[in-house]
């Protein structure tokens, strides 16, 4: 008899710690995203995350009626997952590992204080959604503790910055703090947690619980459902976990077409078909000539063709032919021998057929490098003659 009592005062007790378990419906309410990809393309938000871990409350007073937000409908739990569902869904298409573990206690987490619902593994939506679908009720009390324990084991195979989320109520059965604390000493600074408060105006002592935790562990940060239900606040919330905000990347215009940027172009309306060097001039640099030669290679004769193609191209172009030397020798030489150059290239174009007219000549001797005449590879790059046009 004896026997039978202690037997129905434990039973009793069980049932009594468990709570009683409530279903959770898994019908996710409409959401329309807002697509983030477009943000991530331009650079405007830059992955700062590579992991994220879920740690659900599946506690019996989740099970409560969630009055806040009359835009959700049904339990905590419910709003739990379906916020779950819009996170999951606003996530845009980066390379992610996620997993997700429930705390509680009795049937609903098969008479364990914690859970397993998804291991560390690349992000699938659809997996993902799955996993938080196999959240089907909620009971017992709230050893979050326990699941943030157990955690350090599940985030072993975590690679880069991970974010650690927290959805709960905050009714924690035991403070929490020295867990985090170890969280942050295996993990370091590749750890930031997150919590989400799902409460009533019964449960506000949750939400201090919560943000101690997120304040402990010195990354991260502590929000609320009524904050992050809308599409625009789970944009928010995702792009606060995943994301550090970037200076846009803005294509820059290419005016004349030249396959320069205009902010690097140094020769501004170079006309159609030109071939430009780096700083964007219409330009021809190294051994066109000779040393101390105003004889035109016939190895280059194909560049020549190139001006004259341009001219043809553009019947209305007239151009200046500018001739430039390197440092070597002196100064008043190298400017009557970058003259001779420059004429040298107009009679060469005169005889291919371009009237003599739309061509005019100048020598600037040494007084213009755009390199350095120290080495040899830039005395090369000096040694040039460029076309500017005079039509504009």
């Amino acid at each position: 008899m004896n026997k039978q009592i202690l037997l129905v005062a434990l039973l009793g007790a069980t049932v009594l710690f468990a709570g009683c378990a409530t279903q959770s419906s898994n019908q996710f309410q409409n959401f329309q995203a807002i697509d983030l990809n477009d943000l991530v393309r331009s650079g405007q938000l830059v992955q700062k995350t590579n992991s994220f871990f879920v740690l659900s409350d599946s506690s019996s007073s989740m099970g409560d009626d969630y009055q806040r937000d009359s835009s959700f409908s049904g339990t905590k739990l419910d709003v739990e997952k379906n916020l779950l569902h819009r996170f999951n869904q606003t996530i845009p298409d980066i390379t992610l590992s996620s997993g997700l573990r429930s705390f509680g206690f009795g049937s609903c987490l098969g008479w364990s204080r914690t859970q397993l619902n998804q291991s560390l593994q690349p992000h699938s939506t659809g997996a993902f959604d799955a996993a938080i679908q196999s959240l089907e009720c909620s009971s017992g009390g709230t050893p979050l503790a326990k699941a943030l324990a157990t955690s350090q084991q599940d985030l072993t195979s975590a690679s880069g910055n991970i974010a650690l989320l927290i959805f709960s109520d905050g009714k924690d059965d035991n403070p929490s703090v020295s867990e985090v604390k170890a969280l942050k000493n295996k993990f370091g600074d590749r750890l930031c947690v997150y919590t989400v408060w799902i409460g009533n105006e019964r449960d506000r002592q949750g939400a201090a619980n919560l943000r101690a935790i997120s304040n402990v562990a010195g990354c991260g940060f502590s929000t609320n459902a009524e904050a992050i239900s809308s599409s625009q606040g789970i944009a928010d919330f995702v792009k606060g976990v995943f994301f550090e905000s970037a200076t846009p990347f803005i294509a820059e215009n290419d005016e004349d077409q030249d396959g320069v940027v205009d902010s690097r172009d140094k020769c501004p309306n170079t006309p159609r078909g030109a071939i430009v060097d780096k700083d964007g001039c219409w330009a021809f640099h190294g051994m066109l000539f000779d040393f101390d030669s105003d004889k035109i290679k016939p190895e280059y004769h194909a560049m020549i063709q190139n001006v004259v193609k341009v001219l043809e191209l553009n019947p209305g172009l007239t151009i200046e032919i500018q001739g430039h030397t390197d440092s070597i020798g002196s100064e008043a030489y190298n400017q009557r021998l970058s003259e001779r150059r420059a004429n040298a290239v107009k009679n060469l174009l005169v005889r291919e057929g371009i009237d003599g007219n739309r061509l005019a000549t100048v020598g600037f001797g040494e007084l213009q490098p755009v390199d350095s005449n120290d080495t040899e590879e830039g005395r090369a790059y000096n040694r040039r003659v460029t076309y500017t046009r005079t039509d504009q």
